[in-house]
């Protein structure tokens, strides 16, 4: 029997230079086993190598089958070394053997859903790449690595790669003791292989544990008292798409790189790939309407070869492309170089896995449903206004709802532009991480319907979630789960005796009564809770206002805010007794500043006040008896909403601008951050208006007279000029 031998690739996890290096070394050494750093328990997925419908991004997702939401995920791209020794591996039919610490162990340590794939660097120690880069002079460790490996694909580097990560063990006072465990798992593998008779092993493994797993290994004894204990959890497996974006380090994934774009140009563009990459970024700045000419690309090419030539780099990297991207193609405006940056270094590619891949049976229906309705997997962000009159796209609008009540937010609503209430709009993108929450929804249901109206169940536990709820099942079609929602909502509604919870039921009641419009549903029921809801909110909100404290004041007036912005949705009877309920908090001693200055300007926008009415209440305020700080309350609640009341209304301005003047410098001082709350509620250009129209107050400006009203005369006055109009008319 030959004796054993093998073979250890230490590389950098997702690395261009390290994946060609990897792939040459296989074909050179041709080993009869490849052993990668993989969760162990992810064989069973290997053989969809194969399948051509499996397209990197991919990431192996792992998931707890008691609790879903708590993942993994281990993502490979087309550059990661580790996906071309699988690719090379299943070309040359040589078997394929996954040696890191389980999934079932690693869920169980509570991993969370950034996945355990680890950088070459232990969590508790520096960087190995920092301190190698540092060593060799070089105050970027990303440029260093490009030189040596990334730019060279030389598969020389591997063996001075593990005696460097080695010295810098040694010098370490201590190793990670999870690290250590995964090691220990790794070589009881390796024991594994070497059992079932393999004679040329391949080890492709990040750089840090390669010395690790040479040979002479530590005593089987010490590696098994390391994993003996570890606890262990039922798990399931799959492969989800994945994204070159979230590969990089600024989506918060442990193993990440700063430029997954730059890295996928360089493994798949050998000929001339700096020329190649110019004329990629020459696209997304032409496409963002940036003029770019082929004699930019070429200064362009010639510039980042001088860059690297003047630096004594062996090519330009993406530092040298990066500054020629600037300086030329985008003739220094950094706002241009960011949109490269976004578009080209860094990527938002999504990847693609069959559809016979194990998953949750409510992905599948998901996936079904998005194939019927046109709804295509796209990383990035497509704007859709759907229109609620086709039938396809109401069916659009209804899945994305039942999506987002599942909470996997596949679609976030915007603003739809345009007349009527059939226009929607939605900015639609699949994230990765998405999928698990696919897998945590899964326990509601195997279908996006038939879960979304569960879900919907569950969270109706008091009367306002079961209003929103109800709101949420209309809009989303979701008709099996009304009535029993209907029913929990008369039951929470006669029972309920906090107001204010009565108020914040109130919009989500009125709102959903549009969908019988629109969609075809009958609202009348709706209805009839409303006006019950509303009499008995009404009711019992004079005293439910009394003698309340600063911040229940202030809740009660954003409930009532609340209502005034839906009020129009209700039926005239109903928005008549909404504005006498004001009228009568508007005019009672003991309500608070803020909820009674509300009120009066609520009247006044609505008409059943006007500006005099309005001016009369604000001076008898602000001349009483009233403490200034309540006063000022009054103030900052009168003056929520519009700026141009102020502008237009100079007796209102005078008033309010004469009360200030009056406060002595203590008390101003109370009262500032009541004010500051008023006035800091408007933009920058209606302050500036309104402080113009002080400035303005008295002066030739300013028109002297008050505006006539005529409550204002006496009797006889009135009689006098209803007299000279008619002679004049006669």
């Amino acid at each position: 029997m030959a004796a054993f031998e093998m073979r250890i690739l230490g590389v950098r996890h997702h690395g261009p230079g390290s994946a060609r290096a990897v792939r040459k070394a296989l074909g050179e050494y041709q080993p009869d086993c490849v052993v990668l750093e993989a969760p162990a328990d992810a064989e069973s997925l290997f053989r969809w190598i194969t399948d051509p419908a499996l397209r990197p991004p991919v990431a192996v997702l792992a998931w707890a089958e008691t609790q879903p939401s708590r993942a993994a995920f281990w993502p490979f791209a087309v550059f990661s070394p580790e996906w071309q020794a699988l690719t090379w591996a299943t070309e040359a039919g040589v078997p394929v053997r996954a040696m890191d610490l389980p999934a079932a162990h690693t869920l169980a340590e509570g991993e969370g859903d950034q996945g355990a794939v680890e950088t070459d660097a232990e969590p508790s120690r520096a960087d190995p790449i920092s301190q190698l880069a540092e060593a060799a002079g070089y105050d970027d460790p990303e440029a260093w690595w490009e030189d040596v490996v990334e730019l060279r694909g030389d598969e020389s580097a591997f063996e001075a790669l593990t005696e460097a990560m080695a010295e810098l063990r040694a010098a370490d006072a201590e190793t990670d003791p999870r690290t250590l465990t995964r090691e220990a798992h790794m070589r009881k593998v390796l024991r594994a292989v070497k059992r079932e008779g393999h004679e040329r092993v391949a080890v492709v493994c990040g750089a840090w544990h390669a010395p690790a797993l040479r040979t002479p290994w530590p005593r089987v004894a010490d590696d098994n008292a390391l994993l003996k204990g570890l606890p262990k959890t039922k798990v399931k497996l799959t492969w989800v798409p994945w994204t070159n974006g979230r590969l990089a380090m600024r989506s918060g994934y442990g193993a990440g790189v700063t430029s997954p774009g730059w890295y996928h140009h360089l493994f798949t563009v050998e000929d001339d790939p700096i020329a190649a990459w110019l004329t990629q970024v020459a696209g997304v700045l032409r496409r963002a309407d940036l003029p770019v000419s082929t004699a930019h690309i070429i200064e362009g090419v010639r510039l980042a070869e001088a860059l690297a030539a003047l630096r004594g780099r062996p090519a330009p990297g993406l530092t040298e492309v990066q500054e020629a991207t600037l300086a030329v193609l985008c003739e220094g405006n950094a706002l241009a170089q960011q949109l490269v940056t976004r578009d080209a270094v860094v990527g938002e590619g999504l990847g693609e896995v069959p559809d016979d891949v194990p998953t949750v049976p409510l992905d599948a229906d998901l996936r079904a449903t998005a194939k019927r309705l046109r709804l295509n997997f796209e990383a990035t962000v497509r704007e859709l206004t759907l229109d609620l009159r086709k039938p396809n796209d109401l069916a659009r609008s209804q899945f994305l709802r039942r999506l987002r009540i599942l909470g996997i937010n596949w679609g976030e609503p915007k603003t739809a532009y345009g007349k009527g209430t059939f226009k929607e709009g939605w900015a639609v993108a699949w994230e990765p991480g998405l999928s698990v929450a696919v897998v945590d929804a899964a326990r509601h249901g195997t279908t996006v319907e038939e879960a979304a109206g569960a879900a919907l169940l569950e969270s109706a536990e008091d009367l306002v979630a079961v209003t929103e709820a109800v709101e949420q099942a209309l809009a989303a079609d979701l008709e099996q789960v009304l009535e029993p929602l209907l029913a929990r909502l008369d039951g929470f509604a006669a029972r309920e005796a906090d107001i204010g919870q009565l108020l914040r039921t109130l919009p989500p009641l009125a709102r959903a009564q549009r969908y019988g419009d629109v969609r075809r549903t009958d609202t009348d029921r709706l209805a009839l809770v409303a006006r019950q809801v509303l009499a008995r909110a009404m009711a019992g909100l004079p005293s439910a206002a009394s003698g309340i404290s600063p911040e229940a004041a202030a809740t009660l007036r954003s409930d009532i805010d609340g209502v005034q912005g839906v009020v129009g949705l209700l039926a005239e009877d109903d928005q008549r007794a909404w504005t006498d309920a004001l009228t009568e908090l508007a005019g009672r001693p003991s309500i608070p500043g803020t909820i009674a200055g509300r009120a009066t300007r609520i009247l006044l926008a609505g008409g059943a006040i006007d500006a005099y009415d309005a001016a009369s209440r604000l001076s008898r305020v602000l001349s009483a008896g009233m403490e200034p700080a309540e006063q000022a309350t009054w103030v900052e609640g009168f003056l929520a909403g519009d700026s141009l009341l102020l502008v237009h209304d100079r007796r209102l301005l005078g008033i309010i601008d004469e009360w200030v003047q009056r406060i002595d410098a203590e008390t101003f001082t109370d009262v500032l951050p009541i004010l500051r709350r008023a006035f800091g509620q408007w933009s920058a250009p209606a302050r500036t208006q309104v402080a113009a129209a002080v400035r303005n107050l008295g002066t030739a400006e300013e028109e002297t007279a008050d505006e006539f009203h005529p409550t204002a005369a006496d009797e006889p006055v009135l009689a006098a000029i209803t007299l000279i109009l008619r002679g004049a008319n006669a």
